[in-house]
């Protein structure tokens, strides 16, 4: 269980990774962001904000054309 989830589906970049951006600022280190999204582009997305950031993508999974990522903050 993620200890915040984002709700990103019907938004097309890069309005899903701002918005993960910022709901990452209110996530504990050490804590999860799960994000939601329907863009396709947002699998690339996600794995680049996260090598960039230096925080961990965890898991990516896909059900019924929802995209779901998390993301663990290791990131200050």
């Amino acid at each position: 269980m993620a200890d915040v989830t984002l709700d990103a589906k019907g938004l097309n970049c890069p309005l899903p990774i701002l918005k993960a951006r910022k709901a990452l600022k209110e996530v504990p280190a050490g804590g999860t962001l799960e994000i939601l999204s329907t863009d396709p582009g947002s699998v690339a997305d996600f794995e680049a904000f996260c090598r960039q950031t230096g925080n961990d993508l965890m898991e990516t999974t896909t059900e019924d054309s929802v995209y779901r990522f998390l993301i663990k903050r290791t990131a200050a």
